[in-house]
């Protein structure tokens, strides 16, 4: 009786542990959506009005991840426009292995005072992680990308790219986070067009859903539209919102 009690305890055991390591190997479902609001006004000597609204969107769900983000970027001086940025991507991700993944996405975008009256961009490549540890995450990407645009002086012009990123992340606490992204594209017909792209952001936050951020984007193209400089810098500041 004993022996068969030692058994049965055994075996209870056995399944109990193999339910606990199953239990925290089944992937879970999550979901996250940040509003990035920002807003400046100024009357009597000047008259300027800058307002940045950015959305960021992501759900898992096992080796899925789908994020959406959405950046806009508005600017008037003595009610003239100076600043009209507009922004989204849709991107899809698949982990492969521990550190290895594919990703497609596709974007628009609209920079007049950059000369793209319109640019829609679709690629797909390889994720890799290159450093994970408890406070900092850094990601690679490398892939090709396929580009159509339209400047502002009615060019079209479409062409192969390769796409290569770098992200790294820092977090202090679990909801202060400083993080840097680089993202090259190189034209393919003509390499010396290459455009480059950088964002530094630093959240820091307020209470559980309310964050202060700020963020320094950085866009040099080298070789821009006729009439244009190479680099644009916009600092944006506001609040964000977490759901």
């Amino acid at each position: 009786m004993r022996d068969s009690r030692s058994t049965i305890w055994l075996l209870s055991s056995i399944v109990a542990l193999c339910a606990q390591r199953a239990a925290a190997q089944t992937p879970v479902d999550s979901f996250r959506l940040a509003f990035d609001l920002g807003y400046v006004n100024t009357a009597g000597n000047t008259a300027v009005t800058t307002l940045n609204f950015g959305e960021h969107l992501s759900y898992l769900t096992g080796r899925w991840t789908l994020a959406h983000d959405l950046i806009a970027i508005e600017g008037r001086s003595q009610g003239v426009e100076t600043a009209a940025q507009y922004k989204t991507d849709l991107r899809v991700d698949r982990s492969l292995a521990a550190r290895l993944g594919a990703y497609a996405l596709g974007g628009y975008e609209r920079n007049v005072f950059a000369g793209i009256s319109r640019r829609y961009q679709e690629g797909a490549g390889l994720t890799a992680k290159l450093l994970v540890a408890p406070h900092d995450l850094l990601d690679a990407e490398a892939g090709l990308a396929f580009i159509q645009q339209r400047s502002t002086a009615s060019v079209d012009e479409s062409f192969g790219a390769a796409r290569s990123a770098l992200s790294y992340k820092h977090s202090f606490t679990a909801t202060a986070v400083l993080q840097q992204v680089l993202e090259l594209l190189s034209n393919l017909k003509t390499s010396k067009d290459q455009l480059l792209s950088s964002e530094t952001s630093l959240t820091a936050p307020i209470s559980k859903r309310i964050a202060l951020k700020s963020a320094y984007l950085i866009r040099y193209d080298n070789q821009p539209e006729p009439g244009f400089k190479k680099s644009d810098r916009v600092f944006t500041t506001g609040i964000q919102i977490v759901f």
